[in-house]
């Protein structure tokens, strides 16, 4: 089971203590025998090549003909200058760029970096400008995993040279599957290790141990703690946060009060997110004092963060969820003193207010951020979009909503989820039908659409004797990859079936698009921002 505290943290920020850290030290970038170098120190040629490569978001057009192209006109970038743009390339979440020639299928938002990343790699190599050194081999594995799958991993990995399976390939093996939580595959690997006398790095350790929290394998975890204390291998930073975190998430109070003594004997391991990882687990055990000096102290920490808007951020929300609205309101005031806030404090402040049912004082945040003219982030209003809609204040929510598209923002499908979510539950099914209609037309490949709320939809118009607008959401969803031609073409002789009164199989629904929906659950679940 995945659970919060440090994970929290995780899923919440991409670039701080327990996110980026954490993501580099237990991921591929610390096998490298390079450094990434900030662009700030890159040579011209290098940031010129960057700039020709980084904008191109196509996923049908292709990057090789530019990387040749900078060849034949006899420009140069050094080998560690093309790891650089790589690097950097996997730093940042670019989405929807897939490889020329492949026919990746994407979940989510993936990440066009790794695979541009991935196409410089074999670049390098395939066009013999540079030879394959270990910390090569180790990046390219990691960005096939990324792009391609594991079983594209472990191909590669098959095909490496005996002679370049090194400790940095391993180690990247050993990370894709801890990235796709196999852990029997995970742990052959470490044993492999051990036997070849490579499992003495902290990092490999790292990897397992944090598998294994993620898992909630938590004997393993001290399993193989105690084999590191009896190897000599110290615990470094990203050890006891997964500890405190394993403690946090089964709020094992003793258990986070002895890794708190071990790390604040050590003040070179701790910082605002040890503290606030803590403070989570004293929430969960129901601890609001001993949570409430944890945030005081990780307070006190933000000043030497390194990522300071991402730590208020945080803290901000972890004062609301224990019911400190005083707390919440003094912070951001102490935010906005010190800092400059972009979309992510307003955010935090919006969501943290609205956990108040303070729906004034979100509208004011609201109103400030719309004033600040900051890139215009749909998933602000979408929180005041949702909160009207739980309240059935529908004028609100679609007052918003044209304000939203006057002001350029694009509502997207949890826009449409929201209103759609308020409308079932208020029974205005007319414009609930439309609005799940709206979400479907805007889904991106990695967005499942409502069985319940598509199944009630088509219930709905069939029972209005709509069998067209019945037959456009249904060829919609089809449209979309959503359901199969046959999955289609059963709904629609269930909608062309005048006889028939009893309602759509939510089953048929359910088992086209993935998986069982229980819709007693369904609105609770919108209500949370599910």
């Amino acid at each position: 089971m995945k659970v919060s505290s440090f994970n929290s943290i995780m899923k919440f920020f991409g670039n701080h203590f327990c996110s980026s850290r954490t993501r580099s030290l237990l991921s591929v970038s610390y096998y490298y025998n390079y450094s990434t170098s900030p662009r700030s120190s890159w040579k011209q040629p290098v940031d010129a090549l960057y700039r020709k490569i980084s904008p191109m978001g196509d996923p049908k057009v292709s990057i090789v003909p530019v990387l040749d192209k900078w060849v034949q006109d006899g420009q140069y970038v050094s080998k560690a200058g093309l790891l650089d743009i790589i690097k950097e390339l996997r730093h940042y979440g670019r989405y929807g760029h897939a490889l020329e020639g492949n026919q990746t299928r994407y979940k989510g938002y993936q990440s066009e970096a790794q695979a541009l990343g991935e196409t410089i790699s074999m670049w390098m190599t395939d066009k013999r400008y540079y030879p394959l050194s270990y910390g090569h081999v180790a990046i390219r594995l990691d960005l096939i995993s990324k792009v391609h799958g594991i079983e594209q991993a472990e191909n590669y990995f098959n095909s490496v040279p005996r002679q370049l399976k090194s400790l940095e390939v391993y180690g990247a093996l050993l990370n894709c599957y801890a990235r796709a939580e196999l852990v029997e595959k995970a742990e052959a690997v470490m044993q492999q290790m051990r036997d070849m006398g490579l499992a003495r790095s902290i990092l490999s350790y790292n990897t397992l141990l944090n598998l294994y929290y993620k898992t909630g394998g938590y004997e393993k975890m001290e399993n193989l703690l105690h084999e590191m204390e009896e190897k000599g291998i110290d615990n470094d930073k990203i050890t006891y946060a997964i500890q405190i975190s394993a403690y946090a998430a089964n709020s094992d109070v003793d258990g986070i009060n002895k890794i708190l003594t071990k790390m604040e004997t050590n003040p070179e391991v701790l910082d605002w997110a040890t503290y606030s990882t803590a403070a989570n687990g004293f929430i969960k055990a129901g601890l609001v004092d001993k949570a409430l000096l944890m945030l005081k102290k990780s307070e006190e920490m933000i000043s030497t963060a390194n990522k300071k808007p991402a730590a208020f951020e945080f803290i901000l929300t972890q004062y609301a969820a224990i019911g400190k609205k005083d707390e919440v309101l003094r912070l951001w005031e102490l935010f906005n003193k010190q800092l400059r806030v972009f979309n992510r404090g307003y955010m935090s402040m919006i969501t943290s207010l609205l956990k108040f049912d303070d729906i004034e004082s979100a509208e004011k945040i609201f109103e400030e951020w719309e004033s600040r003219n900051l890139n215009y982030d749909i998933r602000i209003p979408n929180f005041l979009i949702r909160a009207y809609c739980r309240k059935g204040l529908f004028e609100k929510a679609e007052s918003l909503l044209t304000r939203v598209i006057e002001k350029g923002g694009k509502p997207d499908e949890k826009t449409w989820r929201y209103l759609a979510s308020g409308y079932f539950k208020h029974n205005q099914m007319r414009k609930a039908v439309e609005a799940t209609k709206q979400e479907i037309s805007v889904a991106r490949s990695f967005w499942r659409p409502s069985k319940y709320y598509l199944a009630v939809s088509l219930d709905y118009l069939k029972g209005k004797g709509d069998l067209e607008g019945a037959e456009e959401i249904i060829r919609l969803v089809r449209d979309k990859g959503f359901v199969s031609w046959d999955i289609q073409e059963k709904v629609l002789d269930y909608i062309k079936d005048g006889e028939s009164n009893s309602p759509l199989p939510f089953g048929l629904l359910a088992k086209a698009m993935d998986g069982d929906e229980e819709p007693s659950k369904l609105l609770a679940v919108e209500e949370e921002g599910g």
